[in-house]
């Protein structure tokens, strides 16, 4: 059985157990506390990150980006990168976008600073990590509801990577009690849609112990 191992709140994690749900492909999930440094893992991923993904053949593949191409590759039935050079150029910018500046200066800010640092042993959250991250997020939720207004999903009129990338990133901070939904109703309504598509259900019904999520983070119509 293919096996990803990852972390339940990791927006990298998510990502990518959204991408095997959108080919279709079975997974078996393995929780890994990164923080532990378990020797076995390191020698699949000396980074110690999630998420790694290990193949029914034996095949490894880490890091987030390079499993999903690896998928694009391996599994071209379902295409979440569209047709197209601009059109496959713009989703992974977008892609990029929240793998890289979203998670830089909003979910290490919050998440970060909330779950994993303490995790990790490196004491309480950054008053000023977190002042910076809801006050960044305010920019980012703008943004997407931009592209929204513009287009049917993010990157244009099919749904693709750049969607997924939003969402788990964001999907992770909701599940904190940290979007601020009231205040950005065209981001709202994207996200409305892409959290009603069957391949995020399991995401919608994570629970992790000791840190319920608010009443309206698995309900579709919230």
């Amino acid at each position: 059985m293919r096996t990803l191992y990852h972390l339940w709140l990791s927006p990298f994690s998510r990502k990518v157990r959204i991408a095997l749900r959108e080919k279709n492909l079975a997974c078996d999930l393995r929780i890994e506390k990164v923080w532990e440094r378990r020797e076995e893992f390191l020698r699949m991923n000396t980074a110690g990150t999630v998420p790694v993904l290990v193949e029914e053949d034996g095949m490894v593949v880490s890091d987030s980006a390079v499993i999903c191409e690896y998928l694009e590759e391996a599994y071209p039935e379902v295409s979440l990168l569209g047709s197209g050079l601009a059109g496959r150029a713009e989703v992974r910018r977008l892609a990029a976008w929240f793998d890289h500046r979203f998670s830089r200066e909003v979910t290490e800010n919050l998440y970060g600073e909330k779950m994993m640092k303490g995790n990790l042993g490196l004491g309480q959250p950054n008053s000023s990590a977190l002042r910076a991250g809801y006050a960044n997020m305010r920019y980012h939720l703008e943004y997407i509801g931009w592209l929204a207004e513009r287009r049917r999903f993010l990157a244009g009129d099919h749904f693709s990577l750049a969607d997924i990338a939003a969402a788990a990133q964001i999907s992770t901070l909701d599940y904190i009690g940290d979007v601020p939904w009231d205040q950005h109703e065209g981001a709202r309504e994207w996200y409305a849609r892409i959290k009603s598509r069957p391949s995020f259900r399991p995401i919608l019904a994570d629970h992790v112990a000791g840190h319920a999520p608010p009443k309206h983070y698995a309900n579709l119509d919230f």
